[in-house]
């Protein structure tokens, strides 16, 4: 009994000394999504995995990819492959970049991390203006790094947030205007505090307790989660406001028109001196025409991961009909359900330049840290390897829609008439 009990002690010392060495690697995202769930709290991981209402475009967004499949040749495989490329000026060594996404206090390196296993696998860091990491840390470890906004506050809070990118050293910029932040989920909301705080500590001690991976990680650096966003800070305050305080800007900000759409690329433009503009969140062929018109360097089809507008087809099934119409007037990435290199060669088989990545980093990152955003780019790597010594492509510019067996009705040209439909 006490030898049990002795070992049980040691164990858990071991745990708790680095329980990050216990195999850290991961052969695929799936496991990664594993680890992180058993890593996090409740509220953080349900944060990660939610979707709007009943789920069905987060869920399509992952089974559209299941529908298309590939025809791969049996002999005349390339003994070398490349997958590298360029999007928005920038060399990247694999055609998947990281997504902004808000407050990664799954991790208390938060973005700074992701941006440098982003810059060690030589591929483009998406930082959110909800971030909890400053546009200048971020910067300094990712010379490859897009600043992401939402259209908040007035217009002179706007451009001062682009001049504060654009002085850190930020390549571009990322505007998002598909947000509807829906709070309706059929399986109930996490708890997202205002901040962490004593009382807040207090009253979710019994949900991270168990989470001994999650609070050695914190414990470590002296740090607990920050749910602030120092990029929203106003010039000379000490720290930017909370996520609630950020949602009240954007929720009393008037919704944009695309004459605002014109604006910020004018802004961004003369403040960068001409770095590119990407606007986030089209789905329609209409919106992507405008897009255009409006001044945009890039587009991506996206949904916002399923977190905004339930019933939005996948991202995969209107990317075809975007990428057709004005693929040759801009670049055009996509965004949602990526979680296997496959995906990353579906998509760029049927036109986009580039994927970006979300809740596939951010379960890397709680997995393992700098190392789990890295291995989850090693394994998107891998996957997109594969697949092209499968199909006896030698590159990643050699994909086109030729190479895959798509079911009839998979499409969806989203803004176009009926009758112009093929």
């Amino acid at each position: 009994m006490e030898t049990s009990k002795s070992a049980r002690m040691a164990t858990i010392r071991k745990n708790l000394e680095n329980p990050w060495k216990q195999n850290p690697w991961f052969e695929s995202v799936a496991v990664a999504q594993q680890r992180a769930r058993k890593r996090l709290p409740g509220p953080v991981y349900g944060a990660l995995v939610a979707g709007s209402e009943r789920g069905q475009t987060i869920d399509d967004n992952q089974r559209a990819f299941t529908e298309i499949q590939f025809a791969p040749h049996v002999a005349g495989h390339q003994a070398e492959r490349s997958m590298a490329t360029t999007l928005m000026g920038q060399e990247i060594s694999l055609p998947v970049v990281i997504s902004p996404t808000g407050v990664q206090a799954v991790d208390p390196e938060g973005e700074v991390a992701v941006a440098r296993a982003a810059a060690s696998r030589g591929t483009i860091m998406g930082l959110s203006n909800f971030a909890s990491k400053s546009v200048e840390e971020v910067c300094a470890v990712n010379d490859k790094t897009f600043f992401q906004m939402y259209w908040t506050g007035d217009r002179d809070v706007m451009v001062q947030r682009m001049q504060r990118a654009a002085d850190a050293g930020s390549k571009g910029l990322i505007a998002t205007l598909d947000w509807s932040f829906s709070m309706g989920r059929d399986w109930g909301s996490p708890e997202i505090p205002e901040k962490v705080d004593l009382r807040t500590m207090v009253r979710m001690a019994p949900q991270v307790a168990t989470k001994v991976g999650w609070l050695w990680r914190f414990g470590k650096t002296g740090t607990i989660p920050d749910l602030t966003a120092p990029n929203l800070a106003a010039p000379g305050a000490a720290k930017g406001p909370t996520f609630f305080g950020a949602y009240y800007e954007w929720m009393t900000t008037t919704p944009p028109t695309w004459e605002d759409v014109a604006w910020m690329c004018e802004q961004w433009t003369r403040v960068s001196g001409g770095k590119p503009f990407m606007l986030k969140g089209v789905c329609r062929v209409d919106d992507a025409k405008r897009a255009v018109d409006a001044g945009v360097s890039a587009i991506s089809v996206s949904n916002h991961g399923g977190n905004n507008l339930d019933g939005t087809p996948a991202t995969i099934r209107c990317l075809a009909a975007v990428a057709e119409a004005v693929g040759h007037d801009v670049e055009v990435v996509l965004d949602g359900g990526v979680r296997r290199g496959s995906d990353v060669v579906k998509a760029v088989a049927l036109g986009a330049r580039a994927v970006m990545i979300g809740r596939a980093y951010l379960w890397g990152l709680a997995a393992n840290g700098e190392d789990g955003v890295g291995n989850v780019l090693d394994v998107l790597r891998s996957g997109i390897d594969s697949a092209l010594l499968g199909m006896g492509l030698s590159s990643i510019d050699q994909l086109s829609p030729d190479v895959l067996e798509i079911p009839d009705g998979f499409h969806r040209a989203l803004g176009v008439p009926a009758q112009h439909r093929h």
